[in-house]
């Protein structure tokens, strides 16, 4: 039996999963138009889990989806990137050769074991060679690279990487590789653009990936009914729903308690009864995405009155896609813009724990004296 997954991405032969199949078409079909697309979203909203859906359909499609994680490069000089970014990438190309059940070519081997790359032109020269070894005169590969946790590349390493990008994207003297680009992050551009200048990556293609619709809340939760015969309440996925506006981790960490952790006999459905239990766990634990949110708003003193503006009935704030602290507290997934174009919390749970971590401790009253007890 399945369950629903609340630790890293989701894998469908052991979680139940929504199936996103209109998100996944969309960055499929950039990807087949050669675009360079960035997607930076809050940790556990389902970025890796689409892209490694991307990948599994681009890799049967004529393309060649090289896939890389930078997090384990973190902190690194950027020569050590480099040579490492060069190790992992030949991983990821036998990875695919092996995946489709064949063998590079004697000539793509001895490229990859000869070729140094030590910076992000010898990077650019290496990719601008790669595609000459990797086609035939009968076939040429797309090289797709796809490129998660992109926000700990090494500060010093950023300018020149998306300038290489930017130089092989304009390149129009051959065949481009790679292809398609896709950055998947929590920090966007900007942000990784330490010294304020014009960021080189100006030509990135945005892609947004939205919390799950009611629809997909209740797809998700029917496949569950479906294996083990246990269903929800048509009021139970429309709270689900409401109280977590679809964010995945808690739609998932949600049912995961009523299905797993409440004991609800299988032979009963689950119940409006049954959620608010689920609900007032999810409001009093600290899970880890509760915990990331929270971190991430005490990063800046700023971020404390502008959270106390936004949740104020009386005052409220307009939202400014031009304003900074605005604009990292979206990347954090703490606050959403709202249909009357006002800053909202992103969803009522979330609300509720940030209200908590924002409000002050009783002070302690002043001792009682012999005197005072006369009084």
């Amino acid at each position: 039996m399945r369950t629903f997954g609340t630790q890293g991405p989701v894998n469908p032969e052991i979680n139940y999963v929504v199936s996103r199949s209109e998100e996944l078409s969309d960055f499929v079909d950039r990807v087949k138009k050669g675009k360079y697309i960035v997607l930076f979203a809050p940790r556990q909203t389902g970025k890796t889990t689409l892209f490694r859906a991307a990948i599994d359909t681009l890799i049967t499609e004529a393309y060649f989806p090289i896939q890389l994680n930078f997090e384990v490069y973190v902190d690194l000089t950027p020569a050590a990137f480099y040579s490492y970014l060069h190790i992992d990438v030949c991983r990821a190309i036998a990875s695919v050769f092996q995946r489709r059940g064949s063998i590079p070519s004697e000539d793509l081997k001895r490229f990859l074991a000869n070729i140094e790359v030590t910076d992000h032109v010898s990077m650019r020269n290496f990719f601008q060679q790669l595609t000459g070894f990797l086609s035939s005169h009968d076939n040429s590969e797309k090289v797709v690279l796809i490129i998660d946790e992109f926000d700990a590349i090494p500060p010093e390493a950023v300018r020149g990487f998306l300038h290489s990008l930017r130089y092989i994207y304009l390149d129009t003297s051959g065949v481009r590789c790679p292809y398609s680009v896709g950055i998947v992050g929590v920090k966007n551009i900007t942000q990784l653009n330490y010294d304020r200048s014009i960021s080189p990556f100006n030509i990135q293609d945005e892609f947004h990936l939205p919390n799950f619709t009611h629809m997909q809340v209740q797809e998700l939760l029917e496949q569950y009914t479906h294996e083990v015969g246990q269903a929800f309440t048509p009021d139970v996925i429309f709270s689900i729903h409401k109280h977590t506006a679809g964010q995945p981790f808690l739609v998932n960490r949600c049912a995961q308690i009523l299905t797993e952790e409440l004991n609800i006999p299988k032979s009963e459905p689950i119940m409006m009864a049954d959620f608010s239990k689920a609900h007032t766990r999810l409001l009093e634990e600290r899970n880890t995405n509760i915990s990331h949110l929270l971190t991430n708003i005490r990063r800046d003193p700023r971020f404390e009155s502008l959270l106390i503006q936004i949740m104020s009935y009386k005052i409220g704030l307009p939202f400014n896609i031009d304003n900074e602290i605005m604009n990292e507290l979206v990347t954090y997934g703490a606050i959403v813009k709202g249909a009357n174009r006002m800053c909202e919390i992103a969803n009522p749970i979330y609300q509720h724990h940030i209200r908590q971590s924002l409000k002050p401790l009783p002070s302690k009253p002043p001792a009682r004296t012999p005197d005072t007890l006369l009084h």
